[in-house]
C-alpha cells in the first residue's frame, strides 16, 4: 500500500488530534522528566513517533515495512526520533529497550492469534516494570476479515503480565469508513512487573 501511496490510516491523527492528545497527555501524567523511552509499534511513516518526541519522550518507531521507515526518516530531517526496520513479534533483537511507554495505533489488531501472543511476549520482554501500553484497536465487527479487530479478552490474553486499566471508545467525529464502522477503542495497560503465566 505504501508503494501505491494508499494510506487511509493516516487520516486518523488529522481528524482525531484532540483524542490522541488526551490519551498521550494521560500517559505522561505523574511522570518526572525526562519522560523516558517510548516505542511506537507499527510506526508507519512516523506520525505518532514524531509526536511522542515533540512531547519529550525518547521516541523510537519500529515497522516491518522498509519503505515506511525510510519515509519516516525523510519526514524527520532533524532526527527528533529513531526509526528501526523490524518485526513487533521480535523486538528483543532490535535493541529498542528498556521501554517506558508503548504506543500501538492499529498494529496489534491486524495480527493473527499467534503473532498477537508473540507481540505480547516481546513487548513484555523489553518493558520496564511500571511501563504503560496505549493501544488503539478496532473491535470485533462484521468487517473483521477486511480490517482486523480484537476484543478486550484478546488484548488481555496477549499481555498476561499487564493490567488492563481502562478501555474507552474512540471519538468517531470526522472519521470515515472503515474507522466509523469498526468500534475502535483505546486500551491502557500497565505492566505489573510480574512474570507472565
Amino acid at each position: 500500500m505504501y508503494r501505491f501511496g494508499v494510506r487511509p490510516w493516516e487520516r486518523y491523527p488529522k481528524v482525531a488530534a484532540a483524542d490522541v492528545a488526551a490519551v498521550l497527555d494521560g500517559a505522561a501524567e505523574g511522570r518526572g522528566r525526562p519522560l523516558g523511552r517510548a516505542l511506537d509499534l507499527g510506526c508507519g511513516r512516523g506520525i505518532y513517533t514524531r509526536e511522542l518526541a515533540r512531547r519529550g519522550w525518547e521516541a523510537v518507531g519500529v515497522d516491518a515495512v522498509p519503505q515506511a521507515v525510510e519515509e519516516a526518516r525523510d519526514r524527520d530531517p532533524a532526527a527528533t526520533a529513531t526509526y528501526v526496520v523490524g518485526d513487533v513479534t521480535r523486538l528483543r533483537g532490535l535493541g529498542v529497550g528498556p521501554v517506558d511507554l508503548f504506543l500501538d495505533v492499529g498494529c496489534f489488531q491486524g495480527l493473527d492469534a499467534a503473532d498477537r501472543e508473540a507481540m505480547g511476549r516481546e513487548v513484555t520482554a523489553v518493558a520496564r516494570p511500571g511501563s504503560t501500553l496505549l493501544m488503539m484497536a478496532f473491535g470485533v465487527t462484521r468487517w473483521r476479515s477486511l480490517i482486523g479487530g480484537v476484543s478486550r479478552q484478546d488484548v488481555a490474553e496477549a499481555f498476561p503480565a499487564w493490567d488492563v486499566r481502562s478501555v474507552s471508545e474512540v471519538d468517531l467525529k470526522g472519521l470515515h469508513w472503515p474507522m466509523n464502522r469498526s468500534s475502535p477503542r483505546w486500551y491502557r495497560l500497565d505492566h505489573t512487573g510480574r512474570a507472565p503465566g
